[in-house]
């Protein structure tokens, strides 16, 4: 059975819930603190987004000398929870300064979860981490219509394939959510026709997940180190013993 057909039957619920969360790991030691690293003339590292070769949305100074990687469950409440508390200083005081990059980079649990990594990339990488936050920042209202009807991912998934995750966004009011946040329907269902595209994510999860250990979301991958699933405060405490300050 392919990544993308095992993901698309199973339960949202139960691979969703379950998967959230995973081992943990601090660092000890502590290394001299990184001088901040201005960016270009007229930008802001905290603006500056590109798609990395590994499928990821890298924000911040791309040489930085401290790099997170986060890999993320749209659908994850423990990722919501992380971004509801960390975003905004992360980014302020950390990415800002131009010695920390972020790359967020998705752990595939559920068909929902891939229809919201195309829908959040459909405007291109500036955006992609802010949707991504929109998305945490009403889960609730976002995972309602598959908590009341489990079974419209079966049959999303029983149609033509371009046409599965059109359905599906359309069935669980993602086709408004995204649209109320400038996202043309016709864009978005472009951005979800495409089957191969979805399927490669899907892959990439798989393979990116046995090679580096990611057992669930959030976990956090410091300059190349598995540190683990960790609240805000675990993490500041890696970046800072990495020399960020």
């Amino acid at each position: 059975m392919t990544p993308l057909r095992r993901i698309a039957l199973a339960s949202v619920l139960a691979i969703g819930l379950a998967a959230c969360g995973g081992d943990s790991e601090e660092g000890t030691t502590r290394a001299e603190a990184y001088e901040p690293i201005a960016a270009p003339a007229g930008q802001s590292w905290v603006e500056t987004a590109v798609e990395t070769p590994e499928g990821g949305i890298l924000l911040g100074n791309p040489d930085a000398p401290v790099k997170l990687i986060e890999y993320v469950s749209h659908t994850c409440p423990a990722c919501a929870a992380f971004a509801a508390e960390a975003a905004e200083p992360f980014k302020a005081k950390y990415v800002a300064s131009g010695v920390v990059s972020y790359e967020m980079r998705n752990q595939i649990h559920n068909a929902l979860d891939l229809a919201l990594v195309k829908l959040t990339r459909c405007s291109g990488p500036q955006a992609a981490i802010p949707l991504a936050e929109q998305v945490w920042a009403n889960l609730p209202q976002v995972m309602a219509p598959i908590q009341q009807d489990p079974q419209v991912i079966e049959r999303s998934m029983a149609l033509p394939e371009a046409q599965r995750f059109p359905a599906l966004a359309q069935a669980t009011g993602l086709t408004d959510f995204f649209a109320a946040r400038g996202i043309a329907v016709d864009q978005q269902t472009q951005c979800l026709s495409d089957f191969a595209a979805i399927q490669a994510v899907a892959e990439r999860s798989d393979t990116q997940s046995e090679e580096l250990n990611v057992t669930g979301t959030p976990t956090f991958i410091l300059n190349g180190r598995n540190i683990g699933s960790l609240g805000w405060a675990e993490v500041e405490a890696n970046l800072q013993n990495a020399g960020a300050r």
